[in-house]
């Protein structure tokens, strides 16, 4: 199988709902989506999480990358500040600060890096195993 992939970026004014709505669009379109309701709203969250932290902390567009290579759906959202997120413990009471904290634990895997004149945020969710509909039943 190829990896296919599709980008877009999301400006500040209308981000967050816009990514989300376009990422469920392109979620629609593999085959295991339909059989992986978790894994799709764990991937819808952590799309919001991620293009409201560029927003906030970078005040600029977010870049926003999905690419299924077969194995697991990678979300790359970049921006353009070169600082890299610091781990913190959010106060029980705050409103804020628990957005990577939600990606890392919804996520298989999650990587930061910079690069020069940003950094990006990658996160890979592995779907559930879906059985082939043309293969043996799965005994019980």
């Amino acid at each position: 199988m190829r990896a296919v992939g599709w980008a877009r970026s999301f400006p500040v004014s209308n981000g967050v709902r816009a990514a989300r709505q376009w990422t469920a669009e392109h979620l629609s379109s593999l085959d295991w989506a339909p059989h992986a309701p978790d894994t799709v709203h764990s991937i819808l969250l952590s799309v919001s999480e991620l293009v409201a932290n560029a927003h906030v902390h970078a005040a600029e567009t977010a870049h926003l990358v999905l690419t299924w290579d077969g194995q697991c759906l990678h979300v790359s959202v970049a921006d353009g500040d070169p600082r890299l997120p610091r781990p913190r413990e959010a106060d029980a009471n705050a409103t804020s600060g628990r957005g990577l904290g939600i990606v890392d634990a919804l996520a298989d895997t999650l990587d930061v890096h910079a690069f020069h004149g940003g950094k990006a945020i990658s996160a890979c969710f592995h779907p559930p195993e879906v059985p082939d509909p043309h293969g043996e039943p799965v005994p019980e």
